[in-house]
């Protein structure tokens, strides 16, 4: 019997092997914080002591006056124009302006001894340095005010090394640079009809011209435009030099300048309104006149404008003390330009301590509202009798406004010198007028000269001045300084 086959057991399944478990990561251990420092022991607050009372508010006080500070106007004999010089700063540190230079026969009797005068009370010669001078300005383009700086600038140029002086600014506006156009018309017209001579500020005695306008206004066209050559020689000497240009027009702001160590300027002419005018009359003129005759074109030029925006007019202040230094500029734009800087409220009045006269003094500038409006403690005027400066009217027109009021009158020459120089210039006006009336003139020849009537000096006489009005005579060798603080002492 076949044996039954057995079935075969099936075979385990393997258990699955267990997974093994990850270990957990350790945990960083926290850094032990770091142990506080002990607290010093602060001492006990002391009680607060009662607030005191309140004091009241003092009343304000004037500037207080630095020690030594300087501010001083050196006023030079300049014929019948204008040189000055303005001193400042201390005398460890002082500080030097220069305004204007005058006409020939100026620089070299009056002007270059001052500045040697200057340079010996500074400690300086030729050997031990140079004399700096923080700002050169020439207030107008005209040869009463510009050839004496001319007569400097060559000098230097000429000089062996080194120069006496250094300037360090120099504010200058050519009659180009204010009309922003080349003048070769103008002087053109100028040499035709007065001589080659003529660009160097030499106008013939005679010199005018058939306008309508006065012959003020005639006479200071015709010098200014005469002097455009020379301004022109001025700023070729000044680049040489190596004067600091401005680089723009001086014209009029209301942001003080500074120009030395507690001495600001601020400049209330030209105004850009009326360069802007000028400019346009030049343009027109060019156009409308460059092939007609030199006497009918200058003719046509004529204008008091042209004179008056020449002119750099300047409000000087050291501490609480003022000076205005006016150029050649006529009296209502000069009040107009200060107002417009906000110098003066309009209608109002303001009080300088010196008063450069505008025009040396001619009335054809000034009338009373410029004298009853700017007041001044000194009253600088700068002429010698020529062109018939500084005018009778002039002196009527201040002591009118100004009454028994205290103050000085600075001359730049003796009275008798002046009324001489005015006597001259009276009779060649009148002859002038005489020749006009013949060839058809309508205005009347003005009548003889009349001491009386006409010189300072019967004026003077008869003015009744106060005590404390005092008129006062730049010598011929001495200086002429007025102090505003403490003195110059030379």
């Amino acid at each position: 019997m076949a044996k039954k086959k057995s079935k075969a057991k099936p075979k385990p399944k393997p258990k699955p092997k267990p997974t093994p478990k990850r270990k957990p990561k350790p945990k960083p251990k926290p850094k032990p914080k770091p142990r506080p420092k002990p607290t010093p022991k602060t001492k006990p607050k002391p009680r607060p002591k009662p607030a005191p009372k309140p004091k009241p508010t003092p009343a304000p006080q004037p500037i207080p006056r630095t020690a030594n500070m300087i501010f001083s106007l050196d006023v030079c004999r300049a014929r019948k124009g204008d040189c000055l010089l303005l001193h400042g700063g201390t005398k460890a540190k002082p500080s030097l302006v220069m305004i204007d230079g005058g006409p020939k026969a100026v620089y070299k009797p009056f002007l270059k001894p001052r500045l040697e005068q200057v340079r010996t009370a500074r400690g300086l010669d030729a050997r031990k340095g140079i004399l700096p001078v923080d700002l050169l300005m020439i207030s107008h383009v005209d040869d009463d005010h510009i050839q004496g700086i001319l007569d400097l600038t060559r000098e230097l140029l000429d000089g062996v090394p080194p120069p006496p002086l250094r300037v360090l600014r120099f504010w200058h506006n050519s009659f180009e640079d204010l009309v922003a156009n080349p003048t070769a018309p103008l002087t053109a017209a100028v040499s035709s009809g007065f001589g080659p001579a003529s660009l160097s500020g030499a106008l013939p005695d005679d010199a005018t011209v058939d306008s309508d306008e006065d012959e003020t206004t005639i006479i200071g066209t015709l010098k200014v435009l005469a002097s455009i050559e020379q301004g022109h020689r001025l700023q070729g000497d000044a680049r040489k030099l190596g004067f600091k240009l401005s680089p723009t027009v001086i014209m009029a702001s209301d942001k003080p300048q500074p120009i030395a160590d507690g001495l600001t300027f601020i400049v209330a002419g030209p105004m850009k309104p009326e360069l802007e005018a000028l400019r346009k009359k030049h343009d027109a003129w060019v156009k409308e006149h460059k092939d007609k005759s030199s006497e009918a074109a200058l003719a046509a030029y004529v204008d008091n404008s042209v004179p008056n925006l020449s002119s750099i007019v300047v409000h000087v202040k050291c501490q609480d003390k003022t000076i205005l230094l006016t150029g050649d500029a006529r009296g209502d734009n000069i009040l107009e330009g200060l107002e417009s800087v906000g110098l003066l409220k309009a209608g109002g009045k303001m009080h300088v301590d010196i008063l450069k006269v505008p025009h040396h003094g001619s009335s054809n500038n000034l009338d009373d509202d410029f004298f009853e409006r700017i007041l001044a403690d000194h009253y600088v005027f700068s002429g010698d009798g020529e062109h018939g400066n500084p005018e009778r009217e002039s002196m009527e027109m201040l002591f009118r406004a100004r009454g028994e009021d205290p103050f000085t009158i600075h001359l730049t020459y003796p009275i008798d010198e002046i009324d001489q120089g005015r006597k001259e210039d009276w009779e060649k006006e009148q002859n002038k007028e005489k020749k006009k009336k013949a060839n058809g003139g309508k205005k009347e020849v003005r009548e003889n000269w009349s001491p009386a009537k006409h010189s300072l000096a019967a004026f003077f006489a008869k003015a009744n001045l106060t005590p404390n009005q005092i008129i006062s005579i730049v010598a011929e060798d001495k200086p002429h300084v007025i102090d505003l603080l403490d003195p110059l002492g030379f």
